[in-house]
């Protein structure tokens, strides 16, 4: 019997059913509370999505529609599983997890971001991650500390 008229996958199919796992980060999983809400809505819409593709008939096409949320499912469910909300800082006289911190570089720009947890990080929106290598400069310091060196000196003008 020919190839055609047979309902087996192919290997073209299998690769796209088949995604690598989200890497899982080796950090503690440190989130704000905000965070873990936003864990949880992605949670809820990687479901949905994954329900959503279980209703399509062509099995081929399904298996590839629900590749992408069955892996963000697995994904966000271990992250929800290991998220330890820190509660925002009692303190503003140093930068710590949940800090809003607002710094000069050497070369005259000022730059404020939130520190917060890897998977609610977005430079774009002004969130950086604990683990960052700025994040990590700067954790500890207090207002009018200069960390780095030469280009890349950071000096904490507000911490909030």
């Amino acid at each position: 019997m020919s190839v055609a008229f047979t309902k087996e996958d192919s290997a073209e199919t299998a690769a796209e059913t088949v995604l690598p796992e989200r890497p899982i980060s080796p950090h503690p999983n440190w989130v704000t509370a905000a965070g873990l809400q936003a864990l949880e809505v992605q949670l809820a819409e990687a479901r949905a999505a994954v329900e959503a593709a279980q209703a399509i008939d062509d099995v081929n096409e399904r298996r590839r529609q629900e590749a992408g949320p069955a892996r963000d499912a697995r994904y966000f469910a271990a992250r929800l599983r290991s998220a330890q909300v820190i509660a925002d800082p009692a303190s503003t006289d140093s930068v710590a997890f949940g800090s809003t911190v607002t710094f000069r570089r050497a070369d005259g720009r000022v730059q404020t971001y939130r520190i917060v947890g890897e998977d609610e990080a977005d430079p774009k929106a002004g969130t950086i991650s604990f683990v960052s290598p700025v994040a990590r400069l700067l954790m500890g310091k207090e207002l009018g500390d200069v960390v780095g060196a030469g280009n890349q000196e950071l000096e904490i003008v507000a911490i909030a």
